[in-house]
């Protein structure tokens, strides 16, 4: 087996490290003293000991989708009996439940609608920014984008120009999955390679800012894990416009795709990409805790693997629970788990900006009861 420790010494010596590095870490067994390298590259780039969270919702405003997923569980074809499209009024009230909890934002995504041309987003976000100035809209994704580009005909600058004119705040890095055409055209009809960091490229373009995400475990193999991290890192280093990188691994139950994959990642897996993201991507400032995939226990450990944020409370999601995913937290309980791995908890907004509550109406987990209760639960 060769010594990985050169590769760890040159990344904790600041030097970039290259493909063949990446892909010798996440090939070796040595996960502790990966581990430890990329705890102590997180500990450089936040010293001060904070690990943050947001409160948002995942709305999904509509389910219908004119491409096939071979991964997703939620999608519903055009015309189908148990299809829907979210009314205004329904959208606001999932926001006044969010506001009312302490959110700051709305993570909305859909399928990709073959009737929905860039008007009917751009009314959407109207109405919703003219009611709610202070919500970030932390909306749609490459996907959703391309498949504007396609029923209006416009192109992607012009896309997102109009749309952060309409009230956008930032982009979801959603549908990345693997960033290799190899895998993905075995997976999905959806976006391509080069389309995903197009759009990327575009919304960096406008001033927006977006997240960078990976599925993996759908059939890709190393080699083609590498080659998403370095796509990331180099539109990154040309645009400086991702905020985070999200990576987590297929839920297989209730589709298509997890009836066929035989290897699915396991936690060891999990926590070595994680920490590899970290080493690697040398210019993206936060790695983000996949708790609602990996669970709340290795969601909790992957903070002393090089993550510095766990993520949102996710007072509703539906794409991942409906592939299997079915894990839950609320406030109380992401604060605990920080505090108890070792960090202070702050939340944040989409940007990365601290959100200071007043303490009264902020749920920590600061007295022994409360303490006492929650660990009975993260233990349940």
């Amino acid at each position: 087996m060769n010594d990985i420790q050169p590769i760890l010494d040159r990344a904790l010596a600041g030097h970039r490290l290259t493909a063949a590095d990446c892909a010798a870490l996440l090939e070796s067994d040595d996960i502790a003293r990966i581990g430890v390298a990329a705890d102590e590259v997180r500990k450089r780039k936040h010293p001060s000991g904070v690990v943050t969270y947001i409160i948002d919702r995942n709305i999904n405003y509509t389910n219908v989708c004119n491409v096939v997923c071979t991964f997703c569980a939620f999608y519903r074809r055009p015309g189908k009996p148990d299809t829907y499209v979210r009314t205004v009024e329904e959208i606001c009230e999932k926001i006044d439940e969010t506001i009312a909890l302490g959110g700051t934002g709305i993570l909305m995504q859909g399928g990709l609608h073959p009737d929905f041309g860039i008007e009917w987003y751009e009314d959407l976000l109207r109405t919703l920014h003219a009611k709610y100035p202070r919500m970030q809209l932390h909306s749609f994704s490459p996907p959703e984008i391309h498949n504007i580009h396609l029923i209006s005909g416009l192109s992607y600058e012009e896309i997102m120009t109009r749309l952060k004119d309409a009230g956008l705040s930032s982009l979801p890095g959603g549908g990345g999955e693997i960033l290799d055409d190899e895998v993905r055209k075995r997976v999905s009809t959806k976006c391509t390679t080069d389309e995903w960091l197009d759009v990327m490229r575009a919304t960096h373009r406008t001033g927006l800012r977006s997240t960078a995400t990976m599925m993996f475990g759908i059939g890709d193999r190393l080699e083609h894990r590498v080659r998403h991290l370095e796509r990331i890192r180099a539109l990154q280093d040309e645009t400086g416009g991702f905020t985070a990188f999200i990576p987590w691994t297929f839920q297989r139950e209730n589709t298509a795709l997890g009836r066929r994959i035989k290897d699915e990642p396991t936690g060891v897996d999990y926590l070595k990409m994680v920490a590899v993201s970290r080493l690697f991507l040398d210019n993206i400032e936060h790695i983000q805790s996949s708790w609602l995939t990996q669970g709340l226990r290795l969601g909790q450990v992957v903070l002393r693997f090089g993550a510095d944020d766990m993520g949102s409370i996710m007072i509703e999601e539906n794409v991942v629970s409906a592939a299997g995913a079915h894990n839950e937290a609320d406030e109380r309980m992401l604060r605990y788990l920080i505090r108890t791995a070792g960090f202070t908890p702050q939340q944040r907004d989409i940007l990365y900006n601290h959100i200071n509550r007043d303490e009264s109406n902020t749920a920590d987990a600061s007295d022994s009861a409360t303490l006492r209760e929650l660990s009975v639960a993260f233990a349940d």
